[in-house]
């Protein structure tokens, strides 16, 4: 009726559990131990720390699937120096004017800007140049260009007041 096997049923109904399920719940309680003494490791630093202090050799998935079996998830770190990250508390924020409306029906309408780092070895030494760009979405055009050694804020007021000087008549949502 259940579509089970008798023997299925009566292993479960004696009680005994496996030697597998077993051994998943004592490294269960290790990992938990792990994951409360240092919250922050995941599945993999906690799996190193089993080989580590406990001898106790599985694989990586065993311990995620005990992982996600008890909700330890591992706190997320980032870096303070990070430039991706949203600011605490931003003192302006940019309203969306392109809405994703990359042309212009019209030259100098709208302009877009980026800063490209290019990278090169000589050796063992890295050398970087970072190039600023203004492109008018009409036709696609370099509006105006400037390369430095730094990525800072200067390089890309200098490229807009490049652009500006070039173009003085025009006023572009930039």
């Amino acid at each position: 009726m259940l579509s089970i096997s008798k023997s299925a049923y009566y292993k479960w109904a004696s009680g005994k559990t496996g030697g597998r399920i077993r051994e998943n719940k004592a490294i269960a309680e290790l990992v938990e131990k792990i994951h409360n003494e240092h919250p922050d490791k995941g599945y993999r630093r906690i799996n190193d720390d089993l080989k580590h202090d406990y001898g106790i050799y599985v694989n990586d998935k065993r311990i995620l699937r005990i992982c996600w079996k008890k909700s330890i998830k591992s706190t997320i770190k980032y870096r303070s120096y990070g430039c991706t990250r949203r600011a605490k508390s931003p003192q302006y924020i940019a309203e969306n004017l392109l809405s994703r409306k990359f042309y212009a029906d019209a030259p100098n309408e709208k302009w877009l800007t980026d800063v490209t780092e290019f990278k090169w070895y000589e050796g063992p030494i890295v050398h970087k140049l970072y190039l600023s760009a203004i492109l008018d979405l009409y036709d696609r055009r370099i509006v105006s260009f400037v390369i430095s050694e730094r990525n800072d804020n200067p390089l890309v007021f200098k490229t807009l007041d490049k652009a500006i000087k070039a173009n003085p008549d025009v006023h572009p949502l930039a």
